[in-house]
């Protein structure tokens, strides 16, 4: 029957409208990347080229002008634009019901512009990734989504947002996954994909569909190089966790100056940045020139290792003294660097390296983001969708595996969980979820009494969470444990008291403890009868 017969409307359902909305927000995060970095580069063009063509120390004048001007515009005119963006997503969704305050997309748009393009050493992903957020925010507010929907939209914005930024929609699906998104479901992976997909397609739509960078031929040609791959991720493992305990302590420490030395702090690293870049100028902004020519082999590797050095102490001081920008640009910076630097060392010693310059470069980019970031998967995609190799596939696992354990080891705090909790919150992060233990119903099962018979007894497999079987628990005294290889033979039984056995709480009496004061009422009221 035609729905506009007889007078009937046609309505799209709930999930219709959140899947018609993916696509839109992918389209609307897309343009709004693509005007980001054309804004970026007409700064850029304009403060570092002629400006520093024009006056001596342009240079130095530039950054720190930017760091000035955009840090003012975030903490007095736009204070929602602060902040990398993960952390301000994260609280989107698990904080304030996916609410976005509208001033967020242009404040941050407008704040770190000018300070990536003005030189500081800070990159444009996590803004994009939080402005995408900002943008799914708005339209569901526009399309009248539901409160459940409504917490889910700031991903969807966010992968939206990352993946154009990286111009890699898997990328963009996996970073949220495995950092915003701490438990998702099939219907919530579909939305990010929408938009990722579509975000890029308008990205690519406008700026072509070449990948970040131009990346040369690549080979394996001896297993002995994966001990030069392992090398770097032991590196890059040990220097991300002490990269992330440098930023911890130096951002708390400025976080307790008065909140009037904002400005000075902010104007104190935007010179820092200039000044290091009078004769390191690769350091500047997001540094993606200089990673292209280091894996074309256009540096000697131990200029390698000083730019590497270099860009860690100033995106350590931009960032720490709160200019406007992302991590991610001057982490994959730093471990390009790093892993074109110890391979070009490592073939000056040896002769263990025989691949191109590039594919170290191309390596040590992902495990240093891996570290840092805790973002395993995400990183080993990341540098596949950039290289379309999968020759590159195996270095990279071994180096970022290595990195991703050394540095949760010897920094057990997720980095974006670190800021969070220097910012007063608490939000979840998807590695402690993955490293929590689940209890299943094998682990509070009893084995079936002698002459027992459980016809009446729900069935249930030693595999499923305990969690599951509560549910069950709630109209039935006994779940029957079936094998999911007989399911007509049951191998044990399961009841409410093995699942606070299994739990930890008393096998009877109340499972919270009771309080003094519940106790001295208790003393009252029976001394009262």
């Amino acid at each position: 029957m035609n729905p506009f017969q007889h007078g009937k409307r046609f309505t799209l359902s709930e999930g219709q409208r959140f899947l018609l909305l993916a696509i839109l927000i992918g389209m609307f995060s897309g343009l709004m990347v693509v005007a980001f970095h054309i804004m970026i580069d007409l700064i850029s063009w304009n403060s570092l080229g002629a400006l520093s063509g024009t006056l001596r120390y342009g240079r130095l004048i530039s950054p720190a002008l930017g760091a000035l001007v955009a840090t003012y515009l975030a903490t007095r005119v736009f204070p929602a634009a602060r902040g990398s963006g993960v952390n301000q997503t994260k609280a989107a969704l698990y904080i304030s019901d996916g609410f976005v305050d509208p001033s967020t997309v242009p404040g941050k748009f407008l704040a770190c512009s000018i300070a990536i393009g003005s030189g500081n050493s800070l990159g444009p992903e996590d803004p994009s990734l939080q402005m995408g957020a900002g943008v799914a925010s708005m339209l569901g507010r526009i399309f009248h989504l539901g409160r459940k929907n409504m917490r889910l939209i700031a991903p969807v914005g966010a992968a939206a947002g990352i993946a154009a930024a990286f111009n890699t929609p898997i990328t963009g699906v996996l970073f949220v996954m495995e950092e915003v998104v701490a438990s998702w479901n099939a219907g919530v992976v579909g939305s990010i994909v929408l938009a990722a997909v579509s975000s890029v397609v308008v990205v690519r739509w406008f700026l072509g569909d070449e990948p970040l960078f131009r990346i040369p031929a690549l080979q394996f040609q001896h297993p002995s190089e994966l001990l030069v791959y392992a090398a770097i991720g032991v590196v890059g493992g040990l220097l991300s966790a002490g990269f992330i305990r440098l930023i911890e302590v130096l951002h708390n420490r400025l976080k307790g100056l008065p909140h009037r030395t904002q400005l000075i702090q902010a104007l104190c690293g935007g010179l820092l940045c200039g000044f290091v870049g009078l004769w390191l100028p690769e350091v500047m902004g997001a540094g993606y020139d200089a990673i292209d020519f280091a894996l074309h082999g256009r540096f000697p590797w131990d200029l390698l290792l000083i730019l590497a050095g270099a860009k860690l102490l100033v995106t350590l001081i931009c960032f720490s003294t709160g200019v406007p920008g992302g991590m991610f640009a001057p982490t994959l910076f730093v471990g390009a660097m790093l892993g074109g630097g110890l391979a070009g060392l490592a073939h000056h010693y040896s002769s263990l390296v025989t691949s191109p310059l590039g594919a170290y470069v191309l390596v040590g980019m992902g495990t240093f983001f891996s570290g840092v970031f805790r973002a395993p998967m995400t990183s080993i995609f990341m540098v596949f969708e950039t290289s379309a190799s999968y020759v590159i596939i195996l270095p990279v696992m071994i180096a970022n595996t290595i990195s991703y354990f050394i540095s949760r080891r010897l920094h057990p705090v997720p980095f974006f969980t670190m800021l969070a909790r220097q910012e007063g919150i608490d939000l979840p992060s998807a590695e402690e979820y993955r490293s929590t233990e689940v209890l299943r119903v094998e682990d509070a099962m009893q084995p079936l009494p002698e002459g027992m018979t459980l016809e009446q007894a729900p069935p249930i497999y030693p595999d499923v969470t305990l969690d599951a079987a509560l549910r069950l628990l709630a109209d039935h005294a006994l779940l029957c444990v079936v094998s999911r290889a007989n399911p007509q033979v049951p191998i044990g039984v399961v009841s409410i008291l093995d699942v606070r056995r299994a739990y930890g709480f008393p096998e009877s009496g109340p499972i919270l403890p009771e309080t003094p004061e519940a106790s001295s009422q208790g003393q009252g009221g029976r001394s009262g009868q």
